[in-house]
């Protein structure tokens, strides 16, 4: 069975008890800089590994707790699976307690426990007091039916019944997707000495693997990934629900900031205009007027922007939803369904939160034409939802499509055959894909070919093994090898052997050595059957040592020559002439002495040469000597 990998976060007010219970659970300290040594408190979100007995692999976020590190709070539970909400039983909810709840719910965090800490220091009395006052604050909130646990991390009271809370309420949990498009938004990045660049941050979803070709978004930096680690310790790869450490190669440290995205495909939209379903906070002390400005929280990314209103001109309560849009200052990377905070800049407050309807928005009028479109847009038709479920998937089946969709069997098949119709979306055997995620599989893939072909000219085209190899990390295979099927189906590439090349693709010499390996050529016809070692035609040349080896096969794969042995070869001129010559001059059986008069050369050539001819069919041994199979040769 596939592992599995979960991200929990404690969450909850100053000096409450999280990175202390953190510790408790995990034996691992999360304060790690200095100034939180200093001051008692996190400043930046700790991370540590929760060890469970079935294999299970959890990390332990301790979530900053101050109002002023709040920026920091929502960068450490974007990712998470399940919450514990951290409670000092000397002091009960406060209001940072209230707005980590908000916080929580807005980011679509579904389970959550409650951990009343310190429970040595008040008796049992003020305990139940404490357990009434969670309850009220909860009540109303989709964590009102949590699970409260009383603890106290110093003595270790209650901490192991904690650690069975936590372990019960993740088998409840869905874990996250890593069949999707890998992606990781970055809340660190930082240099170690001798080994470069290193980002870190929670997978949403997908894969990454040691060698994985990745871009960082917004910027579209090409990059690698050298090393990954989980907790401090190297592994081949890392899924998602995982807390990773990715030492990357082709961007520096000052190319790459807290709040980009590492990807490893195109599917993800960089935008700055996007359209949102918004629910605001209960108590927001001013209304939030059209167009003001606001501070969007998505993933690890922290931008400002405005709100835009098509219903309103200001919202400060609202029990519904409101459709809206968020213009703003910089790109960030969305995917619909995406879940985010807003905050105000000043005063500071967090003003509410919800999704993404559509990453890539555009400028709407005012009215009810565009809440109406919203409302369409948020809401989504069946070929909407399958079409969304295809682009985050790739490749699914009826029955996969069911799942991701809720849609009943009889409107999936209904919505399939009208997007088929409309040729929305593209049947792949028994699975079905996007026309949009096809022609751009298709052209991602021609232009591989086709650069591969500018950087390899000699060579019969790209190995299919490592063309599929390549985009492993983008595609999922069986997508891969449908769309090359459909591209050989189609006349775009074709194929020989196990090497695809574009249809009008011949190989040919580098323009940019062309001249002098035509002289390379001639050389060698002009040595006749006493041909040199390969190499040894290069010497003093300032030809690239690669291509010589490329130079070889390109002239056996084309029959402009033959292997003679594993270090010479012979012009096919030449060889052929010197068979019509042989020919002549024996009879149908001949001997060494026969061929020593017709080629003149040493058995150091007599020898491959002849078995050249045997190896073509044109002569067999017999009796120490040859006999001709042909009456003609050629």
């Amino acid at each position: 069975m596939d592992e599995t990998y979960y991200t929990i976060g404690m969450a909850g007010h100053i000096d409450h008890g999280k990175t202390t219970l953190t510790k408790a659970l995990t034996n691992v300290d999360t304060d790690r800089l200095k100034e939180e040594k200093e001051r008692s408190i996190s400043i930046e979100a700790g991370y540590a590994p929760l060890h469970t007995e079935d294999g299970t692999h959890v990390s332990i976020v301790d979530v900053p707790g101050h109002e002023r590190f709040i920026r920091q709070m929502i960068a450490g539970v974007a990712g998470i699976d399940l919450v514990v909400l951290v409670v000092a039983a000397d002091e009960g909810v406060m209001p940072q307690t209230k707005e980590h709840l908000e916080i929580l719910q807005f980011l679509g965090i579904k389970r959550c426990l409650v951990a009343v800490t310190k429970i040595d220091r008040v008796d049992e009395e003020l305990q139940e007091f404490v357990g009434s006052d969670i309850k009220e604050a909860l009540s109303g909130t989709i964590f009102s039916e949590a699970e409260m646990v009383f603890v106290d991390s110093v003595s270790g009271k209650g901490v192991e019944e904690l650690r069975s809370a936590i372990f019960s309420a993740l088998k409840q949990v869905e874990f996250r997707d890593r069949f999707g498009s890998f992606r990781l938004p970055i809340d660190q990045v930082f240099t170690v000495q001798g080994q470069g660049t290193i980002v870190r941050g929670t997978i949403y979803e997908g894969v990454i693997r040691q060698g994985s070709s990745l871009t960082v978004l917004p910027a579209g930096k090409k990059v690698r990934a050298r090393n990954i680690q989980v907790h401090h310790e190297n592994v081949q790869e890392a899924r998602a629900g995982q807390r990773t450490a990715v030492n990357i190669t082709g961007a520096d440290r000052e190319q790459i900031n807290r709040g980009d995205v590492l990807v490893a495909s195109n599917h993800f939209l960089v935008s700055k205009t996007i359209d949102v379903a918004v629910r605001l906070v209960d108590d927001m002390e001013h209304p939030i007027k059209q167009r003001a400005p606001i501070k969007l929280h998505i993933g690890t990314s922290e931008v400002m922007g405005k709100i835009v209103f098509f219903d309103r001109n200001e919202a400060q309560t609202a029990q519904d939803e409101i459709l809206c849009q968020l213009r703003l200052e910089e790109e960030v990377v969305v995917r619909r369904g995406d879940r985010f905070i807003i905050r105000r800049p000043t005063p500071v407050e967090t003003i509410g939160g919800g999704w993404v309807i559509d990453p890539k928005g555009e400028k709407y009028r005012f009215g009810t034409e565009t809440t109406n479109m919203l409302e369409q847009k948020k809401v989504g038709t069946p070929e909407d939802l399958i079409a969304a479920a295809l682009n985050e998937h790739t490749l699914l089946n009826e029955q996969q499509i069911i799942q991701n969709t809720s849609l009943d069997n009889a409107v999936v098949m209904a919505a399939l055959n009208s997007g088929i119709q409309s040729k929305r979306f593209i049947p792949a055997g028994k699975k079905f894909v996007l026309t949009s995620t096809f022609e751009k599989g298709k052209k991602t893939i021609e232009e591989f070919v086709v650069n591969y072909q500018l950087q390899h000219p000699m060579r019969p085209g790209v190995n299919k093994a490592e063309l599929r190899q390549s985009f492993l990390d983008t595609f999922p295979r069986p997508f891969i090898d449908f769309v090359i099927t459909e591209m050989l189906e189609q006349g775009i590439v074709k194929q020989q052997e196990q090497y695809l090349s574009t249809a009008d693709f011949r190989q040919h010499l580098p323009p940019r050595w062309k001249a002098r390996l035509e002289e390379i050529i001639d050389q060698l016809k002009e040595d006749g059957l006493q041909v040199r070692k390969w190499e040894e035609y290069f010497v003093g040349t300032p030809l690239p040592e690669a291509i010589a080896g490329e130079l070889k096969s390109f002239l056996l794969q084309t029959g402009q020559a033959y292997a003679l042995t594993d270090d010479m070869i012979i012009d096919q001129q030449v060889f052929l002439e010197a068979v019509k010559k042989l020919r002549k001059m024996t009879n149908e059986t001949f001997g060494l002495q026969d061929v020593k008069g017709a080629w003149d050369v040493s058995r150091k050539y007599m020898i491959p040469l002849l078995e050249l001819l045997d190896q073509w069919g044109w002569t067999t041994r017999e009796e120490g000597n040859r006999r001709w199979l042909h009456s003609e040769n050629g």
